[in-house]
């Protein structure tokens, strides 16, 4: 058996069989949530590896319980949405998603996602197996080896995203990075000139790390080329 349990929160039974289905398959093992007061029971009384979050859910909202969890976890979650607006998506990122995918989706590729979530995890647990160092940067102090951020001591929330995006940053400091190089290495996919995904976790991170997110410090802005780190060594 996988030892990846997800959280599937899906109020039509049909989709959520369905998922629970292919998902089990796949060796994953499922927790089923059918409203948002369930999911945030079920997420704080479980393991959970990944969560796939519908949005429109009775009782609590998908993006209450977004919110619920990026309290106390950086854990992947994708959204499943039948809202496919710009301004949904951006709202969802926004929150704390680490996907998106709008109804109707291929099993296909709700797998693949699940997937190239599940690898980056594996990829920040590696790095703490290894005794991966700690990278520093003013202010910032990253510890690769508990996945935590600080700024003059305090811990700063970071969602997993967030966090990959910084730590690139923070590993190459000289280098400047294009938005379809963040992508790339960032979301592990291809990229199709989707600069949203990109901008609005841009925009999130530096309103949690800069002192002045309208002055960046840490994630500097190469006008026509990209984002690279700030001389703040």
């Amino acid at each position: 058996m996988n030892q990846y349990q997800i959280l599937l929160v899906e109020d039509d039974a049909e989709i959520s069989e369905m998922l629970k289905s292919c998902l089990k398959a796949e060796n994953y093992e499922v927790i089923c949530a059918f409203d948002g007061q369930e999911a945030c029971a079920k997420f704080d009384a479980f393991p959970v590896h990944l969560v796939l979050l519908d949005l429109m859910i009775p009782k609590i909202s998908g993006m209450d319980v977004m919110q619920h969890i990026r309290k106390s976890s950086v854990v992947p979650l994708i959204i499943l949405s039948a809202k496919d607006t710009e301004s949904d998506k951006t709202l969802g990122l926004g929150l704390g998603a680490d996907d998106y995918i709008t109804k109707p989706f291929s099993v296909a590729e709700v797998l693949a996602r699940i997937r190239a979530a599940l690898r980056r995890t594996n990829q920040y647990d590696q790095a703490a197996d290894s005794g991966a160092s700690v990278l520093t940067a003013g202010d910032l102090v990253m510890s690769l080896s508990d996945h935590t951020l600080t700024k003059r001591g305090e811990t700063v929330d970071l969602t997993a995203k967030e966090f990959e995006i910084l730590k690139l940053l923070l590993k190459n400091p000289k280098k400047v990075y294009t938005k379809e190089q963040i992508y790339s290495l960032v979301w592990k996919d291809a990229y199709y000139g989707d600069e949203n995904a990109v901008n609005v976790h841009m925009s999130r991170l530096r309103n949690k790390i800069e002192d002045d997110s309208r002055k960046p410090r840490y994630v500097v802005t190469v006008w026509g080329i990209g984002y690279k780190l700030g001389k703040c060594r």
